[in-house]
């Protein structure tokens, strides 16, 4: 018994953006275009470039601070997470934007949890630093 056949595709299956239809290199190095835009994008943001120059020198100072390569790989890694979670931040607010400039509850809970998201991934960056700042210097 051989498997069912599938079912032919129809017009309404295909993607809606042809960009979808790229594969291999030519889908990685097009997507990779896209992230360079959207690194460009976020710094004509004030605080991404903030805490982007913020990272560029907390970036090689976590060499210096952590002990090992797993307390390098966290000091790094949470300067790196608030970099991330503010580019998803600014996505969605210029979403909102898009959308249009009048007051909605939904607009404003989209945008608050955004920043909420910013300001979780900036407190877990300063506790592990604070944290990795006591071992080295006060309890060493």
């Amino acid at each position: 018994m051989s498997p069912p056949a599938a079912p032919a595709k129809r017009q309404d299956d295909a993607p809606n953006n042809p960009q979808k239809a790229r594969t291999g290199l030519r889908r990685i190095w097009h997507a990779a275009g896209y992230s360079i835009d959207g690194l460009r994008a976020g710094w004509n943001e004030r605080a991404f470039r903030q805490e982007a120059i913020a990272a560029i020198v907390m970036l090689p100072l976590s060499l210096w601070l952590g002990r090992n390569w797993g307390e390098v790989a966290l000091l790094a890694g949470a300067v790196v997470l608030v970099l991330i979670v503010e580019l998803l931040n600014t996505g969605i607010e210029s979403a909102i934007d898009r959308i249009g400039p009048e007051a909605h509850v939904l607009s404003k809970r989209a945008k608050d949890l955004g920043s909420a998201a910013v300001l979780l991934a900036l407190l877990l960056c300063m506790g592990i630093w604070a944290a990795a700042a006591w071992q080295r210097f006060f309890h060493g």
